[in-house]
């Protein structure tokens, strides 16, 4: 497996940012005084050894618990955070590690959303091995390599030349995968004027990393109609710069007859 991260250390923190939108890892060091800014799962360690895993809400941590270092999991908006909770329970239960406060009903991952979930969790507890947290024992190698759970989609020069119209939260817009790594934005989309907030009042990480995109093409925008073509990254992107996501984007472009730009391009 091979991830590619941003990771930023300071004393008492270290912050670990996954590509493309899909996450954040936090490991705290001093866990007196906490605040999230958006909901997490959160992993309690005593002595580095791990005691509780459980989910919170943003704003101001608290846990009766005696622990002192905290790693919270902040992860992409299409992986639900029940969901990621119990994959954590579950994993650390099998491997023998002592949680307290275990939820007396489990929560039911669906099967159509198991292996998204399960492919994420991999993820994450690679790195926090990496980094000398470990939640679960390793396992031999197989042979056969596993289909990847979250899905992959492929450029072609065809669907280069294919309009995908959007019509999701309010907003407007018509866009091309023109190049590999390139989405064109066309002028005239309409995007959703302001972002929803958590239940605190605060931005969560999506709607900072909308409003950062939004921020880069500020000078093609007015009224929040854009005024000039676009050149985003990712269909992500797209998705943030009109609507600060909270959606599947590759369903929201649908070509003239009613496909969309999953069909066009996802990698069985």
């Amino acid at each position: 497996m091979e991830i590619k991260l941003s990771v930023h250390i300071s004393e008492t923190k270290t912050t670990i940012e996954f590509n493309d939108l899909q996450g954040v890892i936090n490991i705290l060091d001093e866990a007196k005084e906490i605040t999230l800014d958006q909901p997490a799962v959160y992993i309690l360690l005593k002595d580095h050894t791990i005691i509780s895993i459980g989910k919170s809400e943003a704003g101001t941590f608290q846990n009766e618990l005696d622990f002192n270092k905290i790693i919270t999991v902040a992860p992409s908006w299409d992986i639900e955070l029940d969901y990621l909770v119990q994959q954590f329970i579950t994993e650390a239960v099998e491997n023998d590690i002592k949680l307290a406060n275990i939820p007396e009903i489990k929560t039911k991952i669906p099967a159509s959303y198991k292996k998204t979930v399960t492919s994420y969790n991999n993820e994450v507890l690679f790195v926090l091995e990496k980094f000398g947290y470990h939640l679960k024992h390793h396992e031999e190698p197989k042979k056969a390599k596993d289909k990847p759970a979250k899905a992959r989609h492929k450029w072609t020069k065809e669907v280069s030349q294919i309009e995908f119209f959007i019509d999701a939260r309010g907003c407007r817009a018509t866009a091309l995968w023109h190049k590999r790594n390139e989405m064109l934005l066309k002028a005239g989309a309409t995007m959703m004027p302001e972002p929803s907030l958590n239940k605190d009042g605060s931005l969560g990480f999506s709607a900072k990393m909308g409003q950062r995109i939004r921020e880069d093409h500020k000078d093609k925008v007015k009224n929040f109609v854009t005024t000039e073509d676009i050149i985003l990254k990712s269909v992500n992107e797209v998705g943030l710069f009109l609507y600060f996501g909270g959606t599947n984007s590759w369903l929201e472009l649908i070509d003239a007859n009613g496909k969309t730009l999953n069909e066009w391009t996802v990698v069985d």
